[in-house]
């Protein structure tokens, strides 16, 4: 071999050495950081997670072995008794798993890592969102991140969102259910949170989901209204939709709108009923406004061509269009 090649094969082993050296400090960073190999901090174990330990220098010690249905290791080779696994770190497992080997061998190196997670429950948004799914419950998720992963909410949001247990808390110290008035529902209760408050940045109203929670999104019941208003619709309840305001929403009333009587259809047990609604008097303040109900249908009606209101507002469009004649023949002469 030629010396240009010794010294080319020498700053080889060099450069090789010293990028192996890199990633041994790079990982060793790593391993001290409280991450596991998947990058969750602080993981606590449960029953159905899948370890893998090893004994280095002990083949016939090392195996991959499954948390019990108590929460125990307790299938290692040689083991005198179980090692309490549910609700701890791989790191505290792997401390246990040293001691009891150290009365077979001196000063065992033991590495525990998470293989598999499978103690979980995963958690079910659906509902009023864009993208109804089950999302695996790896470490604490909060409502607001649990709505933002399934792509946020849709129109139909009625305004509340219902939090379901199906499950107690495997872990205490991984959050409880905050701030939470439950009704009688559900094994645990159903806890009512407000949209509102949730966009309001409420920390109350942004608790810790528990794996296994059934999270809905309520979908609010529709309104109709119709006739004589700028843009006839459906439209959703959310929070006391009142009759001024869902007449809003349409655009308001047309020009040749009958205000001063609004007529509100709504459903009752046995049929309809007909409500005869003064508009004009609501918004000047003189009546209360109307609070609408799931699947009332709204219909503004038309004034007339001949009747008072029809009349004055004809003649103000003559009047109108007369004005604009006269102006584009000054312009044009």
């Amino acid at each position: 071999m030629s010396k240009k090649s010794l010294i080319l094969a020498a700053i080889f082993v060099f450069v090789a050495g010293a990028y192996s050296y890199a990633q041994d400090q790079t990982q060793s960073a790593g391993a001290g950081s409280g991450l596991d190999s998947q990058g969750i901090r602080r993981y606590l174990l449960g029953p159905g997670d899948v370890l893998d330990v090893r004994v280095f220098g002990q083949p016939d010690l090392s195996s991959v072995v499954e948390i019990d249905a108590d929460g125990n290791v307790s299938s290692l080779p040689f083991l005198e008794k179980p090692i309490r696994a549910q609700c701890r770190t791989e790191k505290e497992v792997q401390k246990d798993v040293a001691v009891a080997y150290a009365k077979y061998i001196k000063n065992p190196q033991v590495s525990v890592q998470i293989k598999e997670r499978k103690s979980r429950q995963p958690a079910t948004i659906f509902g009023a969102v864009k993208m109804p799914m089950q999302v695996v419950m790896m470490r604490e998720v909060r409502l607001h991140e649990l709505i933002t992963k399934a792509q946020g909410w849709t129109d139909r949001a009625s305004g509340t969102i219902e939090i379901t247990h199906t499950e107690p808390p495997m872990c205490p110290a991984e959050g409880v259910f905050q701030n939470a008035t439950l009704s009688e529902k559900g094994s645990f209760g159903i806890a009512i949170f407000k949209l509102n408050d949730l966009k309001a940045g409420k920390e109350e109203a942004n608790p810790i989901i528990w794996p296994g929670d059934m999270v809905r999104v309520t979908e609010g019941e529709p309104v109709y209204i119709t006739g004589s208003v700028v843009t006839p619709r459906e439209l959703v309840i959310r929070d006391n939709l009142t009759l001024k305001l869902a007449i809003a929403m349409a655009g308001g009333p047309s020009r040749m709108a009958k205000t001063n009587e609004v007529h509100i259809l709504r459903q009752k047990e046995g049929g309809q009923e007909e409500l005869k609604i003064n508009y004009d008097a609501i918004r000047k303040g003189t009546a209360p406004d109307v609070v609408l109900k799931p699947f009332d249908v709204i219909e503004v009606g038309d004034s007339g061509l001949f009747s008072n209101k029809g009349m004055s507002d004809l003649f103000k469009g003559i009047v109108r269009g007369t004005a604009g004649v006269v102006t584009q023949r000054g312009i044009i002469y």
